[in-house]
């Protein structure tokens, strides 16, 4: 960690005033966030670092501060981050907040083709910084905050702008920047989406395509009963128990097991506060008609494709292939698996599916003139 790295950390009304100043006087700024949600059940954004005219303010969201001024000031300026996804979807639900403008350096490393686009990797490449892993896993929700985890935070804004303009140089240089600019520009409109809310098909985990009958009554009443507790207990639900034990236990009552055996096999005392509770929802489980059960909608891009639509998706596929390895790119960020079976069930909606830039490289190729 640079042992010269100063910043501010903010968590009364009086110590905003600086921060309201730099900004006035900035022309863009990089930002970050830190959130709990390897600690909560409802995750909440704990810190915004906020780099601004060579000073680094850290600003404590938990704590009774009057921000209305901030966020104003923050979407009036372009706006650097890495990895903005999660980030914008954050403060959108927090405040109904979104940048203006972005340029996201993860989206440009991922353009450039550098195998390791996450922040700790691009620091050590261009800066020789190593940042200390544990602290991506760190409570961010304690108070106080350790000096740690403060250096910690503050780093992650301290390169961006320096590291912005090597990966934009480079951008230029293949003439890639408008492609990370379009990216950017779909970044903050999905951003507005939030988080997706639980449907009622969430308790379906890996795996459970494979159950039958009572073993999906038992996941369906056991899943709800780790939701239960994780919100009684406002922790995240891997915490009450994992997919894994809840996997194992609906298997067992699929093969047609009496209850006594599957709840002694799996439980035993692992779970002795919480066993009654599962017991009596495993019981539940056993209680309930599967043909009760919430249903999956079947979406169209569920249903068979026909072959002249398979035939069509191939040839986007290998068109996208050749193009991506001519490009020296991912084949993903010229489209997914699953844009592609969008566009070879109607070619029509290409522009729609895909960013320009994206639509434009496929539209040149083979397939899309036969």
């Amino acid at each position: 960690m640079n042992s010269t790295l100063s910043y501010q950390f903010i968590d009364q009304p009086a110590q905003l005033a600086p921060l309201y100043a730099a900004l006035d006087r900035s022309t863009e700024i990089a930002l970050d966030t830190e959130a709990d949600n390897l600690f909560r059940y409802r995750t909440r954004v704990c810190l915004l670092q906020i780099h601004v005219v060579g000073e680094i303010y850290l600003v404590d969201l938990l704590a009774d501060l009057p921000l209305d001024p901030l966020w104003s000031r923050l979407a009036a300026k372009p706006l650097i981050m890495h990895g903005s996804d999660y980030d914008l979807r954050l403060l959108w639900e927090f405040c109904r907040w979104q940048p203006q403008s972005l340029f996201d350096t993860m989206f440009a490393a991922q353009l450039l083709n550098i195998p390791r686009f996450g922040l700790a990797a691009l620091l050590e490449q261009n800066f020789g910084v190593i940042l200390d892993k544990d602290h991506q896993k760190a409570n961010w929700s304690q108070r106080p905050l350790d000096r740690d985890m403060l250096d910690y935070a503050a780093m992650d804004v301290f390169h961006l702008f320096e590291l912005r303009d090597r990966l934009r140089d480079q951008l230029v240089q293949l003439g890639r920047l408008e492609w990370m600019e379009q990216k950017c520009r779909w970044q903050i409109e999905v951003g507005r989406d939030g988080f997706s809310a639980p449907d009622e098909n969430a308790w379906r985990v890996n795996g459970s395509e494979k159950l039958r009958g009572r073993g999906l009554s038992v996941l369906h009443a056991i899943w709800h009963w780790r939701e239960s507790w994780a919100e009684k207990l406002n922790t995240p639900p891997f915490k009450v128990t994992g997919n894994e034990l809840l996997g194992r236990i609906a298997r067992i009552a699929d093969e047609g097991r009496p209850i006594e055996e599957v709840l002694h096999i799996h439980l035993g005392r692992r779970h002795d506060r919480l066993y009654p509770s599962l017991a009596e929802a495993v019981r539940q489980g056993f209680a309930t008609d599967p043909n009760t059960l919430p249903r999956r909608e079947r979406r169209r891009d569920f249903t068979p494709m026909t072959p002249d639509e398979l035939a069509r998706q191939d040839r986007i596929k290998a068109d996208r292939d050749r193009l991506a390895q001519a490009l020296n790119l991912d084949p993903t960020l010229i489209a997914t698996r699953s844009q592609l079976v969008l566009i070879a069930r109607e070619p029509a909606c290409i522009d729609t599916v895909l960013l320009p830039f994206q639509a434009q490289l496929l539209k040149a190729e083979p397939a899309w003139k036969s």
